[in-house]
């Protein structure tokens, strides 16, 4: 992301997203009742006589400002829909209308708040100096593979198939049957992989994975150079990749990408709740109580806690948040979009790690 002015003074940040990921961190980003500037297009009517036939309009590119009503993203169109009121305009456009910004790659766009939360200047400072390609994750067994990419937002599973191969006491079906799934495999990883040239993770149950890793080094030398980690699971197929995310083995692989971080926090909270330890805790009512004692070491927020909730609930969290920013605590946002997010909305969508015990 381009961060191409900020003047917290006047209110205003201005931006250009340009990966996907950018426009998930405006999603977040972007609130009901914030204006939002942006060139659009516009249908706009000629002026009529009473007794003339209504004339078809032209559709013109203009310059808007709308106070936001509400904000849509579109991972699979890849662009952010901003819908709400015009509040600023030419001429010929009526102030007060309705109309919709779809924001796409490469749109340079204007954010203006009352009061900008300092959780949300983080994020586009941190989204302006990320630059880490995805990583693709090939989870590959006697069952079937997945093939999915990193994102800051969580996992996207590109493929999935499900085989049934000989078993070994038949050696040469098998070895035929297994030549053949090992090539499907690899178109299905050459396209993504073609599009994206990022680094490669394998990961499976068995042996498998490192017949597969072999299998590129002798049939497709240009991807099997981008292979930065082959390493086994539990578990097969998109359960599996969820898995290594979880467990922390792709780590090597995956250092950049924030996705680990949240995984990571959220499997610790899990971990000292299942053993009852006393330096966690979860629930706004009781976080509350630890941040007022200067207890919490972490505070994790699930996104949608914030995006998804009343201007008041909002507007108590953000405060929740100072509490513990001026206590020296940190704050982590985690995506609801994998499985880590999925895990603390059922937590409530808000828990704490704690320096010491509060009870």
């Amino acid at each position: 992301m381009k961060l191409l002015e900020m003047n917290l003074k006047k209110g205003f940040v201005k931006v250009t997203p340009n990966t996907f990921d950018d426009l998930w961190h405006l999603y977040n980003v972007i609130y009901k009742n914030d204006c939002v500037y942006a060139y659009t297009t516009r249908e706009i009517k000629p002026e009529e006589g009473v007794y003339e036939r209504p004339k078809r309009g032209e559709r013109v590119s203009v310059f808007l400002g709308i106070k936001v009503e509400s904000v849509m993203w579109d991972k699979f169109l890849g662009r952010l829909r901003i819908h709400g009121v015009i509040c600023e305009a030419p001429e010929t456009v009526p102030c007060g209308a309705h109309h919709t910004l779809n924001i796409a790659l490469d749109t340079p766009l204007a954010i203006v708040k009352k009061e900008w939360a300092r959780h949300h200047i983080e994020r586009l400072e941190r989204a302006s100096k990320t630059s880490e390609k995805p990583i693709i994750i090939v989870a590959i067994d006697d069952d079937g593979y997945a093939i999915a990419t990193t994102a800051q937002y969580g996992v996207e599973v590109k493929m999935e198939e499900r085989v049934k191969l000989p078993g070994k006491l038949e050696s040469e079906k098998r070895t035929t049957a297994m030549k053949e799934y090992f090539q499907k495999a690899l178109n299905s990883l050459r396209q993504i992989w073609t599009v994206t040239r990022s680094s490669i993770a394998i990961i499976g149950v068995g042996f498998v994975k490192g017949d597969f890793a072999k299998f590129l080094q002798n049939e497709a030398g240009d991807i099997a150079k981008s292979v930065v980690d082959v390493k086994s699971v539990n578990n097969g197929g998109v359960a599996g990749i969820y898995e290594a995310m979880r467990s922390g083995v792709l780590l090597k692989a995956l250092k950049h990408q924030r996705i680990v971080e949240e995984a990571e926090t959220v499997e610790e909270i899990l971990k000292r709740l299942g053993k009852g330890e006393p330096t966690v805790t979860y629930g706004m009512e009781d976080v509350e109580k630890a941040a007022q004692l200067g207890a919490v070491e972490k505070l994790v927020l699930a996104d949608t806690a914030l995006r998804e909730s009343s201007n008041e609930e909002r507007l108590l969290l953000e405060d929740l948040m100072r509490k513990v920013e001026q206590k020296a605590g940190s704050i982590l946002v985690v995506s609801a979009e994998h499985e880590a997010g999925a895990k603390l909305i059922a937590l409530g969508g808000i828990a704490a790690l704690l320096r010491f015990a509060i009870y």
